[in-house]
């Protein structure tokens, strides 16, 4: 069976990389024609420690032969095979394959996947938070079963992990969650399995359908009406689709998930639309006077001086450049913003009077075809730095997250260390500096990989 299931995959090798569980044994299938990206995506579901691309297609495989996995090159292919039953783990019957292509979606294991909202649907709920903080999944009955396992893109599809206990009604799991959608399956007595009491599934893209759960983080709330036959909420992040509140404790309720950001919504109250009465912030848009709910992270915008200018605003990409829509309070000394922004890297300039300024109080600014925006990183999750070239005019940074835009990203010059700070997301990144136009590798980073060129570039990895 193994070895018409190695004949199988080689065959079809051409067409995509592969991880293959079969038995007692995890085999990687790796086409050289395919992208190093996707080959070091690859190695690291695989979980292959230290082994790269580079390394891999120059045929040097003692990173991973040092991890326990036997190396073969067939042509184009290079099969990369290991035993797993030395560790007693639950390797399932039938075998089970995922493409690469999985994890390269949105949802990386661990990480919630990113989309505007989600609502759950149980027929029975099995799926459900814990007031420790934990979720819980659980499966009913399945006595007899031998052993009963939860796996999904929050344990990397483990067939080891999530290792679920017996209870006198069925099976239990917990673990930690952060908000977000996850898909998973149950693996009873090897066999995997869709939750039969959810609702919720979608297909992976390679033909596998799983089970999908939404952590949530925010609760529509709407008092009084206690004769209301039907309420509902709609707004921007569903494109306006009703979802049906409950009443509870005298207030109609909407729990879901909801993704950092800005959203207009509404209640539709036995089909009449009203704005939140509990909340103040409202905007008019297409002649409808809506709520607003701004969800994410606190952020400032501060403009000294101009004190004599009659009105002040702030755009950029967070507000799709609307010049109208965010207006800044005049104080002794200038002007000022509080407002709420989701994590993610933005372009904006202030408004005084019709004129267009850049942030005088932010070195950190983008060049893109010849306009010139402030640079904001919200919640960043890491700093490029460049020590040295005190004499240097201007350092630049450009890899293949800006499209390697030679104008790229201009760095602070904060005493001999030139920085910015970026929000990317999990994955790899190739990237170099330009100090005054010279491409240059970080010389504060040892990883790096060969270009086209023959310079190389420097590599990072976020997870």
């Amino acid at each position: 069976m193994l070895l018409m299931l190695c004949s199988l995959m080689e065959a079809r090798a051409q067409k995509r990389n592969r991880i293959v569980m079969s038995r007692d044994h995890l085999i990687l299938i790796v086409d050289v024609h395919t992208s190093k990206t996707e080959i070091d995506s690859l190695l690291r579901v695989g979980g292959i420690v230290g082994q790269t691309a580079e390394m891999l297609l120059q045929g040097n495989y003692l990173p991973a032969i040092k991890n326990g996995w036997d190396v073969k090159a067939k042509k184009n292919i290079i099969e990369l095979n290991r035993s797993l039953s030395d560790g007693k783990e639950n390797i399932q019957i039938t075998p089970y394959f995922l493409s690469s292509n999985v994890y390269k979606s949105s949802s990386r294991p661990g990480y919630p996947s990113e989309v505007a909202y989600g609502v759950n649907n149980f027929s029975r709920v099995t799926v459900h938070e814990l007031s420790s903080g934990l979720t819980r999944f659980f499966v009913p009955g399945n006595i007899q079963a031998r052993r009963v396992f939860v796996s999904g893109s929050f344990n990397n599809w483990s067939t080891i992990k999530g290792n679920m206990n017996k209870t006198d009604s069925g099976w239990v799991f917990d673990v930690r969650l952060e908000p977000g959608k996850y898909a998973y399956k149950f693996i009873i007595n090897s066999n995997w399995t869709t939750d039969v009491n959810n609702k919720l599934s979608e297909d992976d893209g390679v033909g596998n359908n799983n089970s999908i759960y939404f952590r949530y983080n925010y609760t529509f709330r709407l008092a009084g009406y206690p004769s209301a036959r039907k309420i509902t909420v709609a707004g921007s992040f569903n494109k306006w689709n009703e979802i049906p509140m409950r009443l509870k404790n005298g207030r109609w309720e909407c729990p879901l998930y909801l993704h950092d950001g800005n959203y207009l919504y509404r209640f539709i109250v036995d089909g009449y639309s009203i704005t939140d009465p509990a909340n103040k912030l409202t905007q008019v848009q297409n002649s409808v006077l809506s709520s607003v709910l701004l969800l994410g992270e606190a952020v400032t915008f501060k403009l000294n001086g101009y004190t004599n200018a009659h009105k002040v605003f702030v755009a950029g990409t967070f507000n799709n450049w609307d010049t109208n829509m965010l207006p800044l309070t005049k104080t002794t000394t200038g002007w000022i913003l509080h407002y709420t922004i989701s994590a993610g890297n933005y372009q904006y300039k202030f408004i005084a009077d019709g004129q267009w300024i850049v942030d005088p109080l932010n070195p950190n600014q983008i060049t893109i075809d010849g306009n010139t925006n402030s640079f904001l990183a919200v919640k960043p999750n890491h700093t490029f730095t460049l020590k040295g070239y005190s004499s240097a005019h201007t350092v630049r940074l450009a890899g293949n997250f800006n499209n390697w835009n030679e104008q790229g990203y201009t760095l602070e010059h904060k005493g001999d260390v030139w920085i910015i700070n970026i929000r990317l997301k999990p994955g790899k990144y190739l990237y170099k500096f330009l100090v005054d136009g010279n491409w240059i590798l970080d010389p504060g980073n040892k990883l790096w990989e060969q270009n086209q060129y023959g310079t190389g570039n420097s590599v990072i990895w976020i997870e």
